[in-house]
């Protein structure tokens, strides 16, 4: 047929093709199909794909696009970037499923920061931390060598480690670069807490002591306990220092004037730890705001108000059983709204404007786990053979690093965790530093540090 008379008939036949039914058309493609021989039926099966093909990401409105997104997996998104350009463009471009996936990893979003790629890129980061730390890979270890005794008692702030031994002295090390800092003569130290000026020690010899970084002078000398004071803490702002100790009593000095204002009693065990803290949630007995100390011993929590009266009563009482049977670790979190601690039951959780219990983790794995830290997100949890993480979301253990033989202690003092802004979840940024220290046998101390991204 020649070129015209084609496209004649061809014309002809297109006006009575589109004049047909859809059941006709289809009856018509078939008929002319079966009449095809090989190269037409190529021809027909190459331009049906490009036809039948339709980016959808493309062809649809941004917004839509992002939505269809949200219901993909992180790693199916990664993928779907290496279709084309136009793909990686539109879904590097969608800030909520960037924020969202690193949201589902523990990561902290500041909602501030609308960049998408830079949250691709967090993202990015976020999985090979935390396949570090699945594959047990994010951490290293490093050891300060300075003591010739035993170290009692440690304390961490803003990168620097304070350590009290049996030697007579306290040192302050910068962690970073392993270096002492100060090293001044002391008594022996059960506890110790320390700020930019001072130092103050909690000791064997039933008393407790201030002293001078710059100077290594003793400053205040506080005497009245009859037993070791295993525990302080002090607020600056109140002009309050307060300690445990094993003679069963909690004391509140004046922290300049080194007088005792108060005793409290109701203890029956050593006191092992006492924690100040500014309360964050109102209750029928305190307000946010307040200042309140909480004391424990081998089974009970004490909730007390601080107050400069003398009959101060205590205001609540918690433990883990009526019958004192289960004993609770001897570490103690309270951030003003929760307080946990670890015990063989489990990890417990108070709720501190109820008092109630929120929840008991337990990890069936692994038993009598000790707490360290507890954030938002994790926890940081250690036995005789390993440091674990906790993910408080599925309250799985998610990673692990093994410890040497570390010296024990019944009182908890010798072992304490490090930066703790990441157990509220990690960003980036607080992932450096110390995580875990510990006193060894041979009077050195032992550093868990987080490894530097690769």
């Amino acid at each position: 047929m020649e070129r015209k008379d084609f496209e004649t008939w061809l014309d002809n036949i297109s006006v009575t093709f589109l004049s047909l039914t859809d059941l006709q058309k289809n009856e018509t493609l078939d008929h002319l199909i079966s009449l095809s021989g090989a190269v037409q039926l190529r021809h027909l099966s190459n331009n049906l794909e490009t036809l039948l093909k339709r980016d959808f990401l493309k062809l649809l409105p941004l917004e839509l696009s992002f939505y269809l997104l949200k219901w993909l997996d992180p790693q199916t998104l990664l993928t779907c970037c290496l279709v084309s350009k136009q793909w990686n463009k539109v879904i590097s471009a969608c800030t909520e499923v960037w924020q969202a996936a690193c949201k589902s990893l523990g990561w902290q979003i500041d909602d501030s920061v609308q960049d998408a790629l830079h949250w691709k890129k967090v993202y990015l980061k976020a999985i090979l931390r935390m396949k570090q730390l699945e594959d047990h890979e994010a951490f290293e270890t490093s050891s300060l060598i300075g003591h010739s005794a035993r170290v009692y008692a440690l304390y961490y702030k803003d990168g620097l480690l304070c350590t009290g031994s049996d030697d007579l002295s306290a040192k302050l090390w910068d962690v970073s670069t392993g270096q002492c800092v100060y090293g001044i003569q002391t008594h022996t130290c059960a506890a110790v807490k320390f700020d930019e000026q001072k130092l103050v020690t909690g000791s064997f010899d039933n008393t407790v002591a201030c002293w001078e970084w710059s100077s290594g002078a003793r400053t205040q000398h506080f005497r009245g306990h009859t037993g070791a004071v295993f525990s302080v803490d002090y607020n600056d702002e109140l002009d309050i220092l307060v300690s445990g100790s094993a003679d069963f009593t909690v004391k509140v000095w004046a922290l300049s004037a080194g007088t005792c204002l108060n005793t409290l009693t109701g203890h029956t065990e050593w006191v092992t730890k006492v924690v100040l803290q500014k309360c964050k949630v109102r209750s029928l007995l305190h307000s946010p705001g307040d200042y309140i100390l909480l004391s424990a011993d081998k089974y009970e929590i004490k909730i007390w108000p601080i107050g400069r009266e003398i009959n101060c009563k205590c205001l609540k009482t918690l433990s883990v059983s009526e019958d004192r049977s289960i004993c609770l670790q001897p570490r103690l979190h309270f951030d003003g709204k929760y307080i946990v601690c670890s015990s063989a039951l489990g990890l417990y959780q108070w709720d501190f404007a109820s008092y109630d219990i929120l929840r008991v983790i337990k990890t069936p794995e692994i038993a009598n786990l000790a707490l360290l830290g507890f954030g938002d997100i994790f926890a940081l949890l250690f036995d005789n053979r390993y440091l674990y993480i906790l993910d408080l979301r599925t309250e799985s253990l998610i990673s692990r690093w093994p410890l040497p033989e570390y010296r024990k202690s019944k009182r908890g003092s010798s072992f304490l965790a490090g930066e703790a802004s990441w157990l509220n979840g990690l960003d980036g940024h607080n992932d450096t530093g110390l995580v875990f220290a510990t006193s060894m046998p041979d009077h050195s101390i032992h550093l868990v540090l987080w490894k530097e991204h690769g």
